[in-house]
C-alpha cells in the first residue's frame, strides 16, 4: 500500500479509501453485513486507513453499520470520515444534535475527518449563515471532530468562495478524466491544494461507469497502449498521477474489487503517466463523452423517489443501449430490471415519473432528471412493456438470455 500526507496535518493515509456508499446489499436492499464486513476488514488488514460514510448512505444504515464492523481494535486502525447532512440543518443547534447522534451510530467520540456534505453555492451560504464555522472550532475544541472539511458538488466558480470561507483542512471533489473541466475540476482542485488542502478524490470511477462493462470502441483505444491496463487501472492511475491527491475513494461492492484496488495502489504513483498515455486517456474521454447520453454517476442522491422509481437504474438502462447497442436486449434488460426479475426488489418504470422535481434538488449533476426520465420511456417502454417483464421472467428462469 501506497501512503501521502495530509498537509496540514502529516497524516498518512491510504492513497485507496473504502467509500461506504456503494456496500453489498441483500435482495431486500439491506447491507449484506456478513459479505460487508468481510471486505471491510480485509482491506483494512491490507493496509487501506481511510473510511468514508454519511448520514444518508444506504438509507441511513451504513453509519452504524461501521460503528459495529469497526468496533474494538479497527475502529484504532483508521482514519474515520462521515458528513453533516446540511440540507437538513435549520438552525445551530441542529448541528450539534446531528454530530452527536453520528458518534452514538459510529460507536465512537471522535470523527478523525468531519465534512460537511454535498456543498454548492446558495447551500455553503446558508449552513454559514447558520454559524457553521463557529460550531466547526468548537467541535474541533472539544474534540469531537479532528479535521474539518467538506465535499463538493458546485459549479466551479462557486468552488473558490466555499475554499475562502473557512480555514478547512481537507476538501472531497469530483473528479475523473470524464470530469477534470466539471463541478471544481483541475483547476479548483489545484487552487484548493494551493491553500494546504488535501484532496480526497470521490467517483474515480464515475459511479462504475469506467470500470465496465466498456464498449468495445473504448476497448479498443485501451488496446493501443504499449502497457496493458485494466480500464479501472487506467482511471485510477489517471487520478493519482496528479500529486495534489491525497486519497482516492472507491466504493466497492464485491470482494474482487476489493483485492483489485489492493493490488492497483500499489503502483499509484504521481506523476508516472508518459505523455503518450494521457493522450490515449484524452482519446479514450473523448469517446466516452460521445457514447454516454447521460451524465448519471449513480449515486443514488435521488432516491427514493417518491413514486417508488429506480432513476440511476433507468438512466443506467438508457446508457447502455447507446453504448452497447441491442434494442431488444436493452428493453428485456431494462424490463427484468426494473420489474424486480433481477434484484428481487420491484421499482417503478419511468413512466411512472410525475414531475415533481424532487430529484431535480438533490442531483449532484443537477440533471434534468423528469426530462431525461422522458426520453428512457421513449426508448425503453412502450405499450408492451408488461409483456416484456413476462418474457424476462421466463427467460432469466430457463437461464436462456
Amino acid at each position: 500500500m501506497l501512503y501521502r500526507k495530509m498537509p496540514k496535518n502529516g497524516d498518512k493515509l491510504s492513497i485507496i479509501g473504502f467509500g461506504a456508499m456503494r456496500l453489498p446489499t441483500k435482495h431486500d436492499g439491506g447491507i449484506d453485513e456478513e459479505k460487508a464486513t468481510q471486505m471491510i476488514r480485509h482491506a483494512i488488514d491490507n493496509g487501506v486507513n481511510y473510511i468514508d460514510t454519511a448520514w444518508p448512505y444506504h438509507m441511513g444504515e451504513s453509519e452504524p453499520f461501521l460503528g459495529r464492523v469497526l468496533a474494538g481494535r479497527y475502529r484504532e486502525k483508521v482514519k474515520l470520515a462521515t458528513k453533516m447532512p446540511q440540507w437538513m440543518i435549520k438552525n445551530f443547534s441542529d448541528m450539534d444534535h446531528f454530530l452527536n447522534k453520528q458518534l452514538k451510530r459510529l460507536n465512537t467520540d471522535h470523527i478523525d475527518y468531519y465534512l460537511l456534505h454535498s456543498l454548492v453555492g446558495s447551500s455553503w451560504e446558508t449552513i454559514r449563515d447558520l454559524g457553521v464555522t463557529s460550531f466547526l472550532d468548537r467541535a474541533k475544541a472539544d474534540g469531537r471532530i479532528i479535521n474539518a472539511g467538506f465535499s463538493y458538488h458546485g459549479s466551479g466558480k462557486d468552488f473558490k468562495d466555499v475554499v475562502d470561507g473557512y480555514d478547512w483542512d481537507f476538501c472531497q471533489i469530483q473528479y475523473n478524466f470524464l470530469d477534470e473541466e466539471t463541478q471544481a475540476g483541475r483547476k479548483g482542485l489545484a487552487y484548493a491544494a494551493s491553500r494546504g488542502l488535501g484532496i480526497v478524490v470521490m467517483e474515480p470511477l464515475r459511479g462504475g461507469n469506467l470500470a465496465g462493462p466498456v464498449p468495445c470502441e473504448i476497448m479498443n483505444i485501451w488496446n493501443e497502449a504499449e502497457v496493458k491496463y485494466t480500464p479501472v487501472q487506467w482511471a485510477l492511475r489517471w487520478v493519482w498521477n496528479n500529486p495534489d491527491v491525497t486519497v482516492v475513494l472507491s466504493g466497492m461492492t464485491e470482494p474482487y474489487q476489493v483485492k483489485e484496488n489492493l493490488m492497483f495502489a500499489e503502483e499509484g504513483f504521481a506523476n508516472s503517466l508518459t505523455t503518450e498515455e494521457l493522450k490515449l486517456i484524452g482519446r479514450v474521454a473523448d469517446k466516452y463523452r460521445e457514447l454516454m447520453k447521460i451524465n448519471c454517476t449513480g449515486c443514488r442522491y435521488c432516491v427514493p423517489c417518491p413514486q417508488n422509481v429506480d432513476i440511476p437504474a433507468c438512466f443506467e438502462a438508457y446508457n447502455n443501449l447507446y453504448m452497447f447497442g441491442g434494442k431488444d436486449r436493452s428493453m428485456i434488460m431494462y424490463a427484468a430490471r426494473l420489474g424486480g426479475i433481477l434484484r428481487g426488489v420491484e421499482r417503478n418504470f419511468a413512466s411512472q415519473c410525475v414531475q415533481c422535481g424532487q430529484c431535480i434538488n438533490v442531483c449532484p449533476q443537477h440533471l434534468p432528471i423528469p426530462e431525461l426520465l422522458g426520453k428512457v420511456v421513449e426508448e425503453l417502454e412502450g405499450p408492451d412493456i408488461e409483456k416484456r417483464v413476462e418474457l424476462a421472467k421466463q427467460l432469466f428462469a430457463n437461464d436462456t438470455f
